[in-house]
């Protein structure tokens, strides 16, 4: 079946929200987007109003769409949310992970290392996901594998990133991901590698917390 012109307009706003096309506190203007795609403002309306009940827009009075803006609180509170979905799935994943898949997750987190020697936050970001998804893979659970999905999108928009925040969290997040494969490797106790998945994103939440708390102590740290 054919997408309709609002699915369409949904997916063109949505993947410009994604590559940053249109930024946090970009204001979606239905007229020019209509003339720059030859879709008239009716499914435009329409994709806006999802997009807001979604999450990804505010409706700002005097004017209009305006492409969320996330901050500190929006981030701890998908990160949250995504250690409860992601543990979940990791461990119902954990039993169906073949040797291939668990050796790709070890050349995953070492990709993760160069990245991250090579000062590349972009790379390092794509990997951690490709990582994280791999280890959620076989939960055979198609809605909880959904909702982890677009957690992680949400997650990328926010635009936070430890490399900034947390000095020194993204290297020990890699031992962590050794941690992990090591608990599937061994055949742990699927409540064990829950807590373990759960454990490894709340981490992140206390590291910038502990960061944010000595750049309030010392005013003159820098980010």
């Amino acid at each position: 079946m054919a997408a309709s012109k609002a699915d369409q307009c949904y997916e063109i706003l949505r993947q410009g929200i994604m590559e940053g096309t249109f930024a946090p506190g970009h204001r979606l203007v239905i007229d020019q987007l209509a003339r720059d795609h030859g879709i008239s403002s009716v499914p435009w309306r329409e994709a806006i109003r999802r997009l807001e009940a979604e999450g990804w827009v505010d409706i700002v009075r005097n004017a209009g769409a305006v492409v969320k803006t996330f901050d500190t609180g929006s981030w701890e509170r998908t990160m949250q949310l995504l250690a409860r979905l992601e543990g979940y799935a990791t461990a119902l994943s954990a039993p169906h992970l073949t040797r291939d898949e668990l050796d790709r997750a070890r050349t995953l987190n070492r990709a993760m290392g160069d990245a991250l020697h090579g000062f590349d936050p972009a790379r390092f970001g794509e990997l951690n996901r490709e990582f994280h998804q791999l280890l959620c893979s076989r939960c055979d659970d198609a809605r909880l594998a959904g909702l982890v999905s677009d957690e992680w999108t949400r997650l990328e928009l926010i635009r936070r990133s430890a490399f900034w925040y947390a000095p020194g969290r993204a290297l020990a997040s890699l031992a962590e991901h050794d941690g992990l494969i090591d608990l599937i490797e061994g055949g742990a106790d699927p409540d064990v590698i829950e807590n373990a998945a759960r454990r490894h994103e709340l981490n992140t939440v206390m590291a910038i917390h502990e960061h944010e708390r000595q750049h309030a102590d010392d005013p003159a740290a820098t980010h």
